[in-house]
């Protein structure tokens, strides 16, 4: 006989049979008949059945649930001696536990979610004397047997048991106050929407972090503990591919479990465009296949994996079937999945689309729901590339102009002169045997564009340089489809922000993925910035942002070791703040002459801030290693300065501008250390580790920069932790290695802070929980380190303060656009400054939009909350007022010690206002001490002064003594007032009496 699998029945099914009629040749059945088929108490069912020989007519209903399956939850049994051949029909009240057919409530605590129910009925034949014997009476061995489905009511649609007691008052009145809060339980299935925007992937090691946790669900989870033995799972993964690996394999989607090492799945791609699946064994070691196709170039397209191992150990995917006979490991909470890069292996070159995991089931592809969204952004993706790829005819047009006729003529058309004017013309200026243009067409292409670029940039720095915007968007496009993607960046920033055009959504957001595709520093933090603040239509997705973030903060770090390329120092100068720009120099200024001056007659300080503003580009001086080094040598060996000794020694090590020279390297930072130096002694060790490979001194070097407080020691440490060759201790230990990258970080080390923003990310390391805000945070702090940055911040200041207006307000909104605070405050500024400027240039209200950007940052100036709060108080332009989001700005700028926000508090008390509660408690006012509006005056009052400059005289001190005066007059006033009114009355009475006497 057939035995139904429980869980397989999706339909409630009921036997259907031919009336029975009466007959002495008929054979035993048995019939149910239920009106509601539903999980009910006292449900009523009408059993028919038939004996042909004494018999026993048995009920059993059995019940699965979330924890087990196949429970018997109801029984019933009667016998039948007498009634044979004759239909027969018998009601019968089911009974079921409480806990499957009643609500919670005070009393019954723990109802059970139902899944499915099956009432069975059946015959069997027995004697009278075996009437008590059950052994032999099973619904496998029965004469005749039916069954019907019940269908199960969720827990909070059953009704509530009246158990008859009493419960005391208060136990009464606690329970109606929640009888009838239903918890909502957000909707959970098993596919999750890992990727849902475009993802620019730019090859980098680099790449989107998700992690999957157990499901809320328990039925879910249960599933899912289940296939950890035996995986089913699908991946759908739209990408445009512009070009195959390069070497060895490229990274599209992996898993990377808690020891740090690849799981199931693992999907590659391989020079050829083959993708390479690796899947990780139960046993320990990796399996891999190989696709029989390769992946298209230069389309969009999807990818849908599916995954299959069955108890043969079948391996299936959509588009091939393989059969291993081997086990495989798959738990997908036990680590984290990467989209792209990783420390491990490089990302594809490509734009990711959607991406969809069903981490529970094998789909078809028609059953997959993962539509490629955004259609016009996809379609200008690809217009681009078809236009600036395809057969490039930028090369075409350079291989046309290279090659010269006998008569030295060129070889352009008409035509094609007269269609590319500007490039034609540029073409013909630039200078082709030039060691800058080599022979490789796709370097000599980009070449040209940094040439178009150039000659953009140099036109719009002009006096009314933005004025002609317009006609350089052609070219910026030009420079841009030639790979210089500094290009793309401005023509990203030029639409968004509405730079002289209208504003294009849609093509700012395809040159910000282009450019950072291209790896354009400026382009690929503006997509980390508005994915972390969720603006601009870019959704708020902290992974996607962080994978951006991490990119240029792991390039920054590197960046630092380059004394080439156009990078500055990133400094943080306000515009409003008149020190620091007096502070600003050049070479011919008067602070770096007098620098020069001191440094010449022998100041250690001198030679030590000339040698650090020539190295690294600071304080307005333009980046001169060379001449930086000369002054590193020359402090060193005339007066004996420790910090000169080290830098001098780095170089020579390094050989950073000048010839290696190890033994004098060595010489001199042994001679800073003995002078107590902590960054020396940390040199040493490193010196014991990268050329001696002692790392029994290196580590005896690096405990004692570490216990002077040096982070690098404590980075360095980490390092031999983590690489398992730390003296005395066996194996690795990254546990250890973490808490001293955390100690590295605190003290500001880049790649320590680096190190953390990844723990925080992937959550594989239990001392750091996965925190993707705090891992974004991390990751952009060190990101705006970024030499590049620099150098476009510098240039807008200096143009500032050459009164360049044109110049600054192209390259601080350059700088803005990557969400640097300090940028974003100076060009608001500017907007204040020349808001005919702003006016004339700009489609967005420049001083709204980034006054508002600064105060959404961590580090925002508290100027920049009184700014937002004064718009808010006042109303600014078409934005309407709103007091309480005044006042928390106003709030806000007093908890950045701020005396001005305390003040401004005050005067909207004074003006008949009240704060909200919630902004007293934010500034920790206790609220019981000073309910009245006069007590809460003293106090804002007060605190204004405390924050203000106490040893002169301001607003502050001025409207405490003012308050104070009031005060003071008021209750004189109040005594005077009570002393007349006395008089008065006594006056009166005297007066009655006498007139009385008289």
């Amino acid at each position: 006989d057939l035995v139904l699998s429980f869980g397989k029945e999706t339909l409630q099914t009921t036997a259907v049979t031919p009336q029975f009629q009466k007959n002495m040749d008929s054979v035993d059945f048995i019939y149910l008949n239920i009106l509601e088929k539903k999980v009910l108490n006292n449900s009523e069912v009408s059993v028919q059945y038939l004996c042909s020989k004494p018999c026993i007519v048995s009920l059993e209903a059995v019940a699965s649930s979330e924890f087990r399956t196949g429970v018997p939850v109801y029984r019933r049994r009667w016998k039948d001696e007498k009634n044979l051949y004759v239909s027969r029909t018998r009601q019968v009240h089911l009974k079921f536990p409480s806990i499957m057919v009643y609500r919670d409530d005070y009393i019954l605590r723990n109802s059970i979610i139902v899944h499915s129910v099956i009432l069975y009925a059946w015959i069997s034949h027995k004697s009278a004397s075996n009437y008590d014997d059950e052994q032999n009476e099973d619904y496998q061995t029965a004469v005749a047997k039916n069954y019907t489905f019940l269908e199960a009511v969720p827990p909070f649609e059953r009704p509530y048991k009246d158990h008859k007691v009493c419960l005391q008052w208060g136990a009464d009145y606690l329970w109606m106050l929640q009888a009838n809060r239903i918890p909502q339980c957000p909707h959970e299935t098993d596919g999750v929407q890992v990727l849902d925007f475009i993802y620019a992937s730019s090859g980098e090691k680099t790449g989107i972090v998700k992690k999957f946790e157990q499901f809320e669900n328990k039925e879910l989870e249960t599933v899912r503990q289940h296939q950890i033995d035996y995986p089913m799972f699908t991946v759908s993964i739209w990408l445009y591919l512009l070009h195959h690996c390069e070497k060895d394999l490229c990274g599209i989607l992996y898993f990377i479990d808690s020891k740090e090492m690849y799981g199931t799945p693992a999907v590659f791609l391989n020079e050829e465009g083959y993708v390479h699946i690796q899947m990780h064994l139960m046993r320990g070691d990796d399996l891999a296949v190989k696709t029989s196709f390769s992946l298209p170039l230069k389309q969009w397209f999807r990818l849908d994996l599916s995954f299959k191992v069955t108890l043969d150990s079948q391996l299936n995917f959509s588009f091939m079937f393989s059969s291993f006979r081997e086990d495989f490991y798959y738990d997908d909470t036990a680590g984290y999945f990467v989209l792209g890069g990783s420390g491990y292996v490089n990302g594809i070159e490509a734009f990711f689309g959607p991406v969809k995991y069903y981490r529970l089931n094998v789909l078809e592809t028609e059953q997959i729901s993962n539509p490629l969204h955004d259609k016009d952004t996809v379609e200008q993706i690809e217009l681009y590339y078809e236009r600036c790829y395809y057969e490039s005819y930028y090369l075409e047009l350079f291989h046309k102009y290279g090659e010269k006729s006998k008569c030295d003529g060129f070889m352009w058309g008409k035509e094609l002169r007269e269609k590319y004017h500007t490039l034609f013309k540029l073409l013909q200026e630039m200078d082709f045997s030039s060691p800058d243009v080599l022979e490789d067409g796709s370097d000599t292409v980009v070449e040209v564009g940094r040439r178009i670029f150039e000659k953009v940039v140099k036109g719009l720095s002009t006096a009314n340089g933005l004025s002609n915007l317009g006609t350089s968007i052609p070219l910026l496009v030009d420079s841009s489809c030639c790979g210089y993607h500094k290009a793309s960046y401005f023509l990203a920033v030029i639409f968004e922000t509405g730079l002289g055009v209208s504003v294009d959504r849609i093509k700012g957001l395809l040159y910000s993925l282009v450019g950072a595709q291209g790896n354009e520093r400026l382009s690929v933090m503006n997509l980390g910035y508005k994915h972390y603040q969720g603006i601009n239509n870019y959704p708020l997705d902290l992974e996607l942002s962080y994978a951006y973030y991490s990119n240029i903060a792991i390039k920054t770090s590197l960046d630092q070791h380059n004394i080439k390329g156009e990078q500055a120092f990133v400094e943080t100068i306000r515009l409003m703040d008149d020190e620091l720009l007096k502070a600003q120099t050049k070479e011919n200024g008067d602070v770096f002459m007098w620098l020069k001056h001191e440094a010449t007659r022998g100041n250690a300080a001198a030679q030590q801030r000339l040698a650090q503003m020539l190295f690294w580009g600071q304080q307005g001086v333009a980046k001169n290693p060379q001449a930086a080094i000369e002054w590193y040598a020359k402090g060193a060996i005339e007066t004996e300065d420790p910090v000169l000794i080290y830098d001098y020694a780095i170089v020579l090590f390094k050989g950073q501008g000048v010839k290696k020279n190890i033994k004098l390297a060595l010489e001199l930072m042994k001679k800073a250390a003995a002078k107590g130096l902590p960054q020396a002694v940390n040199g040493l060790g490193w010196y014991y580790h990268n050329f001696k490979r002692d790392y029994r001194k290196a580590a005896k070097h690096w405990l004692i920069a570490e216990e002077l407080g040096n982070p690098d020691a404590s980075y360095n440490l980490g390092v031999l932790y983590l690489d398992g060759i730390y003296p005395g201790v066996p194996g690795r230990n990254q546990t250890v290695a973490a808490q001293y990258f955390y100690k590295a970080a605190q003290g500001g080390h880049i790649e320590g802070t680096l190190r953390c923003s990844l723990y925080y990310i992937t959550g594989n390391m239990e001392d750091f929980p996965r925190d993707p805000e705090k891992a974004v945070i991390w990751a952009k702090h060190i990101a705006e380190k970024n030499g590049y940055l620099g150098h476009v911040i510098r240039k807008a200041l200096n143009a500032y303060l050459e009164l360049s207006w044109h110049e600054a307000l192209l390259h601080y909104i350059l700088a803005a656009e990557t969400g640097i605070e300090v940028s974003q405050s100076n060009l608001a500024h500017i907007c204040e400054e020349r808001p005919d400027l702003a006016r004339k240039y700009l489609t967005t209200d420049c001083v709204w939009r980034y006054y508002n950007f600064s105060v959404s940052q961590v580090n925002a100036p508290s100027f920049a909350y009184l700014k937002m709060g004064d718009f808010y108080y006042y109303g600014y332009q078409n934005q309407s007022k709103d007091l309480e989001l005044s006042m928390r700005m106003y709030a806000q700028a007093a908890l950045e010690g701020d005396s001005q926000g305390f003040f401004n508090l005050a005067l909207v008390i004074e003006e008949g206002n009240s704060i909200p509660s919630y902004i007293l408690d934010h500034l920790e006012i206790d609220q019981t001490l000073h309910s009245s509006n006069t007590s809460l005056l003293q106090e804002l009052y007060y605190r204004c002064w405390n924050n203000s400059n106490q040893e002169s005289i301001s607003p502050c001190s001025l409207a405490l003594l003012y308050f104070y005066m009031r005060v003071l007059w008021n209750n004189v006033l109040h005594s005077t007032l009570i002393y007349f009114m006395g008089t008065f009355l006594l006056s009166i009475l005297v007066a009655f009496a006498v007139q009385s006497l008289s």
